[in-house]
């Protein structure tokens, strides 16, 4: 099992690393990139932080301080249950559509089957489930939230593709403003460049800007979706992200996910490995390559970990950086 990474080193901004997609650092979002063929996964989300981080020297002492609460939840989980005694928390969801063609203007019903696809994933009833390997039955987690999806909002536009750099998330440069983000899940489906799956901002951020972004061609699993890339995991690993998770392999060479019951691995994995897939990490453990925070395809990936619950809720919790989203269901 990893270590988990010592504050110090968070302090220090050890964790961050470059990712994988070259973010466009334009003020005004371009309307030149054409979108290229999603034929493998890739996630900004931690390059978009790092962006944000360069720009925002407040933000890496916030996120230090979250990092901080998390692992006072983590090495007490009784508080934790304490504060959410059922484990279910209840997220109003949003979803602006930007789209420039019919096709990309996906379809109500496209939209419930993601809705669908994330309660089905953090409760533990996706059907894959059952697919998790004997040597990780004992570490499988159903988080324990639940998605209601409260309004949909759809905006016409001359863009051919967006970037990373948030456009998407603004009225003023041709995207569309978040709705109460402080209790409510944004999320934005629109055509993305540059062969990004999706993006998230992690807790912490500049409420104008938090949510998840979506490529619509990898929203849901009916309609413009399209395999490998459709049942609906896109939106399940970045909001993964948008709770405080992090890649599994910690985005650094057999590096850390600041959670201690999923195995190093040496890097992304893509496609759908083979089990079992060892890494060259010290003791050449078993990847965890069907969890939803690596990079594998949709159908090969089905299972979060006891401690990426832990680390989930614990933003939540009274004192951490979502607990406005911890209210009965259906009070806000």
């Amino acid at each position: 099992m990893k270590k988990v990474l010592t504050l110090s080193l968070l302090a220090a901004g050890t964790f961050l690393v470059a990712s994988c997609n070259k973010l466009d650092n334009s003020k005004n979002e371009r309307v030149d990139i054409e979108p290229n063929a999603v034929i493998k996964r890739e996630c900004a989300s931690i390059e978009v932080l790092n962006e944000q981080l360069k720009h925002d020297p407040l933000l890496a002492q916030k996120m230090n301080a979250i990092e901080a609460f998390t692992q006072r939840i983590a090495s007490n989980e009784k508080e934790l249950n304490t504060l959410l005694p059922d484990g279910t928390i209840e997220i109003p969801v949003v979803v602006n559509v930007l789209y420039r063609t019919a096709a990309e203007n996906i379809s109500d019903a496209q939209i419930q089957s993601q809705i669908d696809v994330l309660n089905e994933d953090y409760a533990g009833t996706n059907a894959d489930f059952a697919n998790v390997p004997a040597l990780f039955s004992g570490v499988k987690a159903a988080i324990g939230v639940k998605f209601k999806l409260i309004n949909t909002v759809r905006k016409s536009t001359n863009k051919k593709s967006w970037s990373t750099n948030d456009a998407m998330k603004k009225s003023s440069t041709g995207g569309i403003n978040p709705t109460s983000p402080a209790n409510t899940l944004n999320l934005w489906v629109c055509t993305l460049g540059g062969g990004v799956l999706g993006y998230a901002q992690f807790p912490g951020g500049q409420s104008a800007t938090d949510g998840v972004v979506c490529l619509n061609t990898g929203f849901g699993r009916i309609g413009t979706a399209q395999a490998p890339f459709n049942k609906g995991r896109t939106a399940t690993h970045e909001v993964g992200h948008w709770m405080n998770l992090r890649h599994i392999w910690g985005d650094a060479t057999c590096g850390s996910d600041l959670v201690n019951d999923t195995p190093q691995h040496n890097t992304a994995n893509y496609g759908c490995p083979s089990y079992p897939h060892k890494s060259t990490c010290t003791g050449t453990p078993v990847e965890m390559t069907m969890n939803y925070m690596d990079y594998t395809d949709d159908a090969c990936m089905y299972m979060f970990s006891a401690g990426q619950k832990t680390r989930a809720l614990a933003v939540f919790a009274n004192g951490g950086p979502r607990a406005a989203f911890a209210q009965p269901a259906g009070t806000n």
